[in-house]
């Protein structure tokens, strides 16, 4: 198959099994799970202090780094207040910014421990058409209601021991909503009944993994169809797999040296591309048509320079964008993994990109957005700043990934969210 003719059977998958339309982002990284919003027309410019572009600002309760989620006039993300005490779901209006809801959904007796860099309420959420899905790690996974708020169903069977605390977000999948669980005692992907939350199929990791602190990841796992199959990519320690996603059997698995990598995989080229967290931070392109372990075989190239630890990759055809943790950003050909070119962006990553309208949106930690022209000469096209104005303790923090709806920007800070879009936006015919 063709490698557009791959990529877009994946986000077709994808975006058939969420329901979702070009207006909606009903999941980590948007309908196809790979940061895409091609027909976007972004603004390539705002200002927060001369309220440029910036439709409106609102002030969030709690601390989470989980990525809003989209669906008609609502804005969904999850917090935490009291340092993981109260653990809970907000939602946000689309077009004026006013809070509508903000629902205590756990309380845990005991809050679990976080890494300071991480906070209680990182997973992503997902929506579908009448229901909210969101994930807490040990904290428990649940169901909403998007018009009353009310909790459908909840449980907190699905425990592991994260130790810098939970980053997978869910994944949802025709009738199932999926979870992954790579913690320091346990690791495994389970499946849940999306009606009812109970476990239809749980998958122990299989691959032999080392000991201590090497045996946890964070990563989301992303659906996408390999000859005529559906199959979950799943990156864990040491390992990335491709399950059947009704079953939870086991396909295909190819083994690294890695772990504690959040990144999502991403899919295109007729391969599968996953980074690998500590040591090396490498990224690898798979072959997903293999059995059991492929990992003699089924390694088409691997790089290891400049290459990220939190930040998920971004393809673009034959182009495929790493931004590591320190700002070093590289164009990579996807089929071969020779660098095209390799350029500097201020700030340090962990939010994961996107790509709109031939630009990419990579997201600081501090605030600063760096729009980058798509293709094989680096090209920084604009640097914006959230900051509100220079004045000490007016910056703001983001590690939450962007989410884009119609024309419209979203970015979570940890102190507020914004929707960013053009003033006046021209249609395609210049009306």
């Amino acid at each position: 198959m063709h490698f557009k003719t791959w990529r877009i059977a994946a986000a077709a998958l994808i975006v058939a099994g969420l329901g979702c339309a070009a207006e909606n982002w009903p999941q980590f990284r948007g309908p196809d799970g790979q940061g895409h919003a091609d027909d976007a027309n972004l603004p390539l410019t705002w200002s927060c202090k001369e309220n440029q572009n910036v439709v409106w600002r609102t002030p969030l309760p709690g601390l989470g780094w989980s990525s809003p989620v989209i669906r008609g006039g609502q804005l969904w993300m999850t917090t935490a207040t009291g340092n993981g005490a109260s653990l809970r779901a907000l939602c946000v209006d689309k077009a004026t910014g006013r809070l509508l809801h903000d629902i205590e959904v756990f309380r845990p007796a005991k809050p679990f421990a976080i890494n300071p860099l991480n906070s209680h309420a990182t997973p992503t959420p997902v929506i579908e058409e009448g229901r909210l899905y969101v994930h807490f790690g040990p904290g428990g996974t649940a169901c909403l209601d998007t018009t009353s708020g009310a909790i459908l169903w909840k449980t907190e069977e699905f425990q592991a021991i994260y130790a810098e605390g939970p980053v997978s977000s869910p994944v949802l999948y025709r009738n199932l909503l999926i979870i992954t669980c790579d913690g320091m005692d346990v690791q495994f992907v389970a499946a849940l009944d999306k009606q009812t939350g109970k476990q239809v199929w749980k998958a122990p990791r299989a691959g032999k993994l080392k000991t201590g602190i090497y045996v946890k990841a964070y990563s989301t796992p992303l659906v996408a169809r390999v000859k005529e199959q559906d199959q979950l990519i799943s990156s864990s320690a040491d390992w990335v797999y491709g399950y059947e996603p009704l079953t939870g059997k086991e396909i295909w698995r190819v083994g690294f040296d890695g772990y504690n990598a959040p990144p999502r995989p991403v899919a295109g080229n007729e391969l599968v591309y996953v980074c690998t967290g500590h040591d090396k931070h490498e990224v690898l392109a798979v072959r997903p048509d293999g059995q059991g372990d492929a990992t003699a075989t089924h390694i088409v190239w691997r790089q290891n320079k400049n290459m990220p630890l939190t930040s998920s990759l971004i393809l673009v055809g034959r182009e495929l964008y790493a931004v590591n943790d320190t700002g070093k950003l590289t164009c990579l050909d996807a089929l071969t993994g020779g660098p095209i070119w390799t350029g500097q962006i201020p700030g340090t990553y962990g939010a994961s990109p996107i790509v709109a309208g031939g630009r990419l949106y990579f997201c600081s930690e501090s605030g600063v957005i760096s729009v980058v022209a798509v293709g094989r000469e680096f090209k920084v096209l604009a640097t914006n700043s959230l900051a509100q104005s220079e004045q000490p303790g007016q910056k703001e923090t983001v590690k939450a990934s962007p989410a884009v709806c119609g024309n419209a920007l979203f970015i979570r800070s940890d102190k507020a969210l914004y929707r960013l879009e053009e003033a006046a936006v021209p249609d395609r015919a210049g009306k």
